[in-house]
């Protein structure tokens, strides 16, 4: 049975036995209401002599009153049926209506048309749903073209390995290249894509939120220092100054260790990819109400104010094809950013094009308490 055939026949049945009801309880609690204007009538013809013919008036009158209230709602009953009927349909149409447009965007929806949307018919549940299945389709819209960006950007990443593989093995065979020469060329490749794959797994676990963390307390110089230790030689063999500023003491924060120095790392790294031989990079740390904030400013390029909203993107580049060739993946900033919310921080990017690029990330204090207590 479809569903406007159920809602009308259960609107309508609900209608006729109100009706119903309403007729019975007429009848039985009428005489209620007009016995006592029958006594009153009675009495006032005692008064005027017509006491005898009381009892049978009295009859009559209750009967006639009965009888003409009986007939009157008997009257009415076709015209509220009538009324009833009418209700029921707008009501069931109204509601299958809905129904039918839900049904119909879920199929459109099943079958990968992800753009459809559904009208805002009515301000009540019926419109709360709808609106819940626009973002829903909202949602799986950003998440299909996610995953199409995704599978193009990967295709693209390993378009360039594959394509120096290939000429590689085509140099051995010729004996163009030697066997050597041929292998280091194909290990710094196979490194390569290692290296983009590792990256794609960490993001999808932190994009999925299935990163463990272990938290305790740190001292966030200590940190400062143990990432100062580890790149400090790669800034001075290209040039770079790297400097460590932070204010003491500063409090413990609660963080895991590893992440921390992971995130720190990844943004050494592109501070070091993205500054010129000559310029500077300066690792800071400071109180900030109840965080310490980190700093990586560098004296780069900058980037540009419209590439900001975007900088933490997985594969997002401002420079793709500089990016590509110094063997940058594009996901580390997107590791960095999932890595520092789950540990319960925000991380942001300022930049001037021209004057360089900070990004600042923050981390909650130790307060004596875990986050499990």
């Amino acid at each position: 049975m479809r569903l406007f055939l159920k809602l009308f026949l259960s609107h309508l049945l609900v209608a006729l036995l109100a009706l119903l009801l309403l007729l019975l309880l007429a009848e039985a609690f009428a005489p209620a209401f007009y016995r006592g204007h029958v006594e009153r009538m009675l009495h006032a013809l005692s008064m005027m002599g017509g006491g005898m013919m009381g009892e049978a008036l009295r009859r009559d009158l209750e009967e006639g009153l009965r009888s003409t209230l009986t007939a009157a709602l008997l009257a009415a009953l076709p015209l509220a049926a009538l009324g009833a009927l009418l209700t029921a349909s707008f009501a069931s149409l109204r509601l299958a209506r809905t129904a039918r447009l839900l049904a119909e965007g879920s199929r459109r929806m099943a079958e990968g048309e992800y753009g459809v949307r559904l009208p805002l018919l009515e301000r009540d549940e019926l419109g709360e749903l709808a609106l819940h299945f626009n973002r829903l389709a909202e949602a799986l819209e950003k998440v299909e073209k996610t995953r199409a960006e995704l599978i193009g950007t990967v295709a693209h990443e390993l378009r360039t390995p594959l394509a120096a593989l290939q000429g590689y093995a085509e140099g051995l065979i010729d004996g163009v290249l030697s066997k050597e020469k041929a292998a280091e060329g194909i290990l710094r490749e196979v490194k390569a894509m290692r290296r983009l794959v590792e990256d794609l797994s960490l993001v999808s676990r932190v994009e999925a939120k299935a990163v463990e963390i272990r938290p305790r307390p740190l001292d966030p110089k200590g940190l400062l220092e143990e990432a100062l230790a580890r790149f400090q030689s790669a800034f001075q063999a290209k040039g770079v100054a790297l400097s460590l500023e932070a204010q003491d003491p500063l409090p413990q924060v609660w963080a895991d260790e590893e992440r921390v120095l992971q995130v720190l790392a990844n943004l050494l790294t592109n501070a070091l990819r993205h500054t010129p031989q000559g310029g500077e990079v300066r690792l800071r740390a400071f109180r900030q109400g109840e965080a310490v904030a980190f700093q990586v400013a560098d004296t780069g390029p900058g980037i540009p104010e419209e590439h900001l909203p975007h900088i933490f993107e997985r594969f997002y580049r401002v420079d793709k094809a500089r990016s590509r060739k110094e063997g940058g993946s594009g996901v580390g900033l997107t590791v960095a950013k999932g890595l520092v919310e789950a540990m319960g921080g925000r991380i942001f990017v300022e930049s001037r094009v021209g004057e360089g690029t900070t990004f600042t990330f923050t981390l909650p204090l130790y307060t004596g308490l875990t986050l499990k207590g």
